[in-house]
């Protein structure tokens, strides 16, 4: 049995505190300042020099042809699978192990997720599990993949980087492909992780990042989109700005849109965020050492950035050896001063996903009882 004593003692004394948060912003740059400025500019709105900023400084950091800005991630996502022409009566493969962004997204188009497995060693969708799926239940009709078992058709593929992990997201690509299934990333949690030398999120047609509260850099809320395809980008910046047709008065929108827009204030904060963002990978790739080499004398399981990535460890996670020890340990470190957290509960056992179309779980149904993220803030000073 691990010393929940001694772990929950070493991560206050890490980070010095008496009450350890998950994940906790860091403001130590330009915030205030372009703050200020967007207040005294008066576009506060969904107009204003920060949000053309902010879309020209990401695309350009994760070497993306565009990018979109939105008010938050899950619509960001939703964007970028309706722009890929997901609709009702349509299915879109996913990984059970996700924040619930996923599959509501998937939701919100009227479509139902399917759930493939993912890897031990990525926590992202399994590329093996993922082909054996299409081999055994999918044929293409038309230019089409087509679900045999349920006869919809598979409109995309959404595979998530957990915790910034990179999953084997050029292979999934390349079975995708064979299959006619855009990909899309949620690369919600993934900003300044790489694979093979590659930004996640690029990879795919379209890929879609978060800068909720909880995240690496944040605007509060925010999202963006980004993609090498013009038309793909354009379409997007029209839809999430209420599709309404450039004019200097009239009002004339071309179809339903959305009012995803992300605020100027947000994107001022983003941009003073983004400024940052190599200084706070670096400083949480040194604590993910800390850690990792802290429980190597432990019999926990630190978990390591997979083969060929370069994770940002946003948040760390732990492997316990089973359900009970996982409970003993959330109930010990969060009475005792540290908040840690399970991961997410499969997305297929929730009610208003059971009914969707699964395959074999198991590694997703054993991730479930034994992975704890631990406190994994940018450490002051």
């Amino acid at each position: 049995m691990a010393d929940f004593a001694e772990i929950t003692n070493f991560i206050k004394n890490l980070f010095g505190d008496s009450f350890v948060p998950l994940h906790e912003p860091r403001f130590s740059g330009n915030e205030k300042k372009y703050l200020n400025d967007c207040i005294d500019s008066t576009f506060v709105s969904s107009v204003g020099k920060y949000v053309d900023r902010l879309e020209k400084d990401f695309a350009e950091y994760t070497g993306s042809g565009y990018s979109v800005a939105a008010v938050n991630g899950t619509c960001a996502l939703h964007t970028a699978l309706k722009v890929v022409g997901v609709n009702s009566g349509d299915e879109v493969l996913t990984q059970p192990l996700t924040f619930i962004a996923t599959a509501n997204a998937i939701s919100y188009c009227g479509a139902s997720p399917v759930f493939i497995d993912v890897d031990l060693d990525t926590l992202g969708m399994s590329p093996e599990s993922l082909s054996d799926f299409l081999n055994a239940n999918c044929s293409l009709v038309g230019g089409k993949c087509v679900n045999s078992a349920t006869g919809k058709v598979i409109k995309a593929c959404v595979p998530m980087h957990t915790f910034g992990h990179p999953c084997r997201i050029d292979k999934i690509c390349e079975i995708c492909a064979e299959w006619h299934i855009p990909v899309i990333e949620d690369a919600a949690e993934s900003l300044g992780s790489t694979y093979k030398g590659r930004h996640t999120g690029t990879f795919g047609i379209l890929g879609v990042f978060s800068f909720n509260g909880n995240k690496i850099i944040t605007s509060g809320g925010g999202g963006v989109i980004v993609t090498d395809d013009e038309l793909l980008a354009r379409r997007a910046k029209h839809i999430t700005t209420t599709a309404k047709q450039p004019h200097k008065w009239e009002y004339v929108h071309d179809e339903v849109g959305f009012n995803y827009r992300m605020p100027n204030l947000n994107a001022a904060l983003l941009c003073a965020q983004l400024e940052q963002v190599d200084g706070f990978l670096k400083n949480k790739r040194e604590l993910a050492d800390i850690y990792r080499r802290f429980f190597e004398t432990s019999n926990i399981e630190f978990f390591k950035e997979p083969d060929c990535a370069n994770s940002n460890y946003w948040l760390n996670a732990v492997i316990l050896s089973g359900l009970k020890e996982r409970d003993n340990f959330l109930e010990y470190s969060n009475s005792n001063g540290v908040m840690t957290r399970p991961i997410w509960r499969l997305m297929n056992k929730l009610s208003m996903f059971s009914d969707c179309f699964s395959a074999d779980l198991k590694n997703s149904e054993y991730l479930e009882e034994r992975v704890v993220n631990i406190p994994s803030s940018a450490r002051l000073g």
